[in-house]
């Protein structure tokens, strides 16, 4: 019955015409995205690059952003740095807000301070791309496949280097453009929906190698339950939400009377979303990159790669505690509850039993604090549970886990609401019916 309520919702988007057009206008954006992960930048060796990657093995930082990138970092495409220095200027920007009191100012002076940050996040795409792509450029050939015994980039020189770095900028904006074209013409956020491309593409890289592991389809079969299982709770996890009820009062103005409705404040188990997972990991992984630069024969290398070592008891300890403190850290930055309560005091709101004013600001953090800890433990639980399981299966290249399975359930759910509301605009039934 459920399938068959989904197969005629389906139905009625593509028979909508605008609703069709849109759904087929984002396919085709990510399509393309797609195809430019198989595009090589100028001077690349693709021939080079399949026996690199043949020899590329382990989960590392790299493995991660090759992920979110589709597969072109690792293929040195034209898309090889995808959506992330995008993600990384968003976020930047965003807590920046805390830091430099102009970037609060125009965050609260409505559309048009948002079109200013907007632009702002645009530039610091562009240097932040710049940046990457001169260092992938110049470690290519030794640091980026340490055990690759051919060149990625067989030419050098300084115009090799330039016009390869201008490429892979030019591709960073390219995807940019892309992101905002789905979110202005088509279904959903732009920027997630190329990431759950990504990801989603990887996907059936990872099952292939690990039908090719020791295990063969068995662990194939594991791989695939553990999946499913992470991904009822998550789907669970992500719909859960704490309502805080709010009451307004009832004011007469002239014959009009305003307020005396009830509403509330849903907050999300997991308000941090992935952020902390993806911060935990980029600061586990300095020391893996550190000892690439080093004599593989020195002690303070050794140890690096014996004790952060992503199979290393020690290493999931402390990414277990990185990702509970910024969850607390994130959150902290992007919920404000003196904000939130100075606009309930202002429009007549109040919390049932709780005093308008710093009393609700007060109640509100208390609140926060206590589903902090379970969002904290939830997402430190799901990012670690594939790590504990692929290492007592040996499996080595195990990038896709617990933070892509989060991404993509949220981006599917909160596109899948997207469809919905549109539908339901044009009075029919929703996918969430």
């Amino acid at each position: 019955m459920g399938g068959t309520l989904l197969l005629k919702a389906l139905g009625s988007a593509f028979r909508t015409p605008d609703l069709r057009r849109k759904l087929l206008f984002t396919m085709m954006i990510m399509a393309l995205y797609r195809l430019g992960t198989y595009v090589p930048a100028p001077f690349i060796s693709y021939a080079n690059i399949r026996i690199c990657l043949d020899q590329q093995s382990g989960a590392d930082l790299l493995t991660m952003m090759n992920m979110f990138a589709g597969g072109g970092l690792l293929k040195l495409s034209i898309f090889a740095l995808g959506i992330m220095p995008y993600i990384t200027a968003s976020i930047i920007v965003q807590l920046m807000r805390v830091v430099i009191p102009r970037f609060e100012e125009l965050h609260k002076e409505g559309q048009s301070g948002t079109a200013k940050l907007t632009e702002y996040t645009r530039y610091l795409t562009i240097f932040l791309a710049i940046l990457q792509s001169s260092v992938i450029v110049s470690v290519a050939n030794s640091q980026l496949f340490p055990a690759c015994t051919v060149n990625p980039i067989p030419h050098d020189g300084v115009f090799v280097r330039l016009l390869t770095i201008l490429a892979m900028t030019a591709g960073t904006g390219l995807v940019m453009w892309l992101a905002e074209l789905i979110t202005e013409r088509g279904v959903g956020n732009g920027m997630s929906l190329l990431i759950f491309t990504g990801i989603a593409a990887s996907f059936p890289t990872l099952l292939g190698t690990i039908s090719k592991s020791a295990g063969g389809w068995s662990y194939v079969a594991i791989t695939v339950v553990m999946f499913l299982a992470i991904t009822a709770v998550v789907v669970f996890v992500e719909q859960s939400q704490r309502r805080i009820p709010v009451q307004y009062a009832k004011r007469v103005v002239g014959r009009r009377t305003y307020g005396g409705t009830s509403t509330y404040i849903p907050i999300k188990i997991n308000m941090a979303n992935v952020i902390p997972v993806i911060f935990a990991s980029s600061i586990l992984s300095l020391p893996q990159m550190i000892s690439r630069f080093g004599n593989q024969d020195a002690g303070w290398v050794q140890w690096l790669n014996a004790n952060f070592s992503w199979t290393s008891i020690w290493y999931m300890l402390a990414y277990a505690l990185l990702i509970v403190f910024f969850a607390f850290f994130y959150t902290s930055i992007t919920f404000n509850p003196e904000e939130i309560a100075d606009n309930m005091k202002r429009y007549g709101g109040f919390i049932p039993g709780i005093r308008a004013g710093q009393p609700t600001a007060d109640y509100l953090r208390y609140v926060i604090n206590r589903i902090n800890w379970v969002g904290a433990l939830y997402l430190a639980t799901i990012a670690l549970i594939p790590h504990i399981v692929f290492t007592q299966l040996g499996i080595q290249s195990a990038s896709f886990g617990g933070t892509s399975i989060i991404i993509l359930v949220g981006v599917g759910l909160q596109t899948v609401k997207d469809i919905d509301a549109q539908l339901q605009q044009r009075h029919y039934e929703g996918f969430l019916r």
